[in-house]
């Protein structure tokens, strides 16, 4: 027999036997790939089309070094996104008092926080928070 034959046969008769360890690791890949395909799989079905609902709370008003500001959290309870969402928040009983930023991007059931900055002290009065306007991506 030629020593090309016998080292076909060898080959052919030796079997790879995985150890523990690349069963454990195979395991562990399998059970984290199913298990992200399931939760996007449940995640797109359950999936509504509802609109962005968007509520705007403020925070506590804080002093800084030359202005006051206020922390504003900014919910979307829909099921779409909001891309470029204005807020505006004014002050009552004071001409002209008014902050507003843009939140560029607001993703289906997310949060997002920013701050509106007031020259006059804001603690007691009264801040009217409200949503100016939002696109569709």
């Amino acid at each position: 027999m030629s020593p090309k034959k016998k080292t076909n046969a060898a080959a052919r008769d030796w079997k790879a036997e995985k150890n523990w360890l690349e069963w454990t690791v195979f395991g562990l890949g399998l059970l984290l790939v199913t298990g992200t395909l399931g939760f996007l799989v449940y995640d797109g079905a359950r999936l509504g089309g509802e609109p962005p609902s968007i509520e705007v709370k403020l925070g506590t008003p804080e002093r800084r070094a030359h202005n006051y500001v206020v922390p504003v959290t900014v919910t979307n309870h829909g099921d779409e996104t909001a891309e470029g969402v204005v807020v505006e928040v004014s002050m009552e009983g004071v001409e002209g008092e008014r902050g507003e930023f843009v939140v560029a991007f607001l993703p289906r059931r997310s949060t997002r926080e920013g701050w509106v900055a007031f020259r006059t002290d804001p603690t007691g009065a009264r801040l009217t928070p409200r949503v100016l306007g939002y696109e569709k991506p």
